[in-house]
């Protein structure tokens, strides 16, 4: 499979994917969920709540973060992590404006 060519897309169309791309593992949604469903930090409670390994978790938590969907905080020898709100604020009007513009069912196929 050839390289994808990022540069003939905006950047608008890149930035979505790669958030999307960071966002397609049930784990890595279901740590999205936790996050938002207690709407403060986190802090090591995941492996109990989803039954993953730590290192599981972490490599998740990584690239979650490196998306800048989440964002993290040390804290003593935890690190916390939250909803990034700039950068879930712009995901969630692109994706939005994406999933808005299907105008509806046409007789095609």
């Amino acid at each position: 499979m050839g390289l994808t060519k990022s540069e003939i897309f905006t950047d608008e169309q890149n930035q979505l994917s790669q958030l999307l791309k960071a966002m397609a593992h049930p784990a890595r949604i279901a740590i999205l969920q936790r996050i938002l469903a207690s709407n403060t930090c986190i802090c090591g409670d995941l492996v109990e709540e989803l039954g993953l390994a730590q290192a599981t978790i972490s490599q998740h938590l990584k690239e979650l973060k490196n998306a800048g969907l989440i964002q993290g905080t040390i804290e003593g020898v935890s690190v916390c992590y939250c909803i990034n709100p700039k950068t879930w604020k712009m995901m969630e009007n692109q994706l939005g404006a994406f999933l808005g513009s299907y105008k509806g069912e046409i007789p095609c196929c």
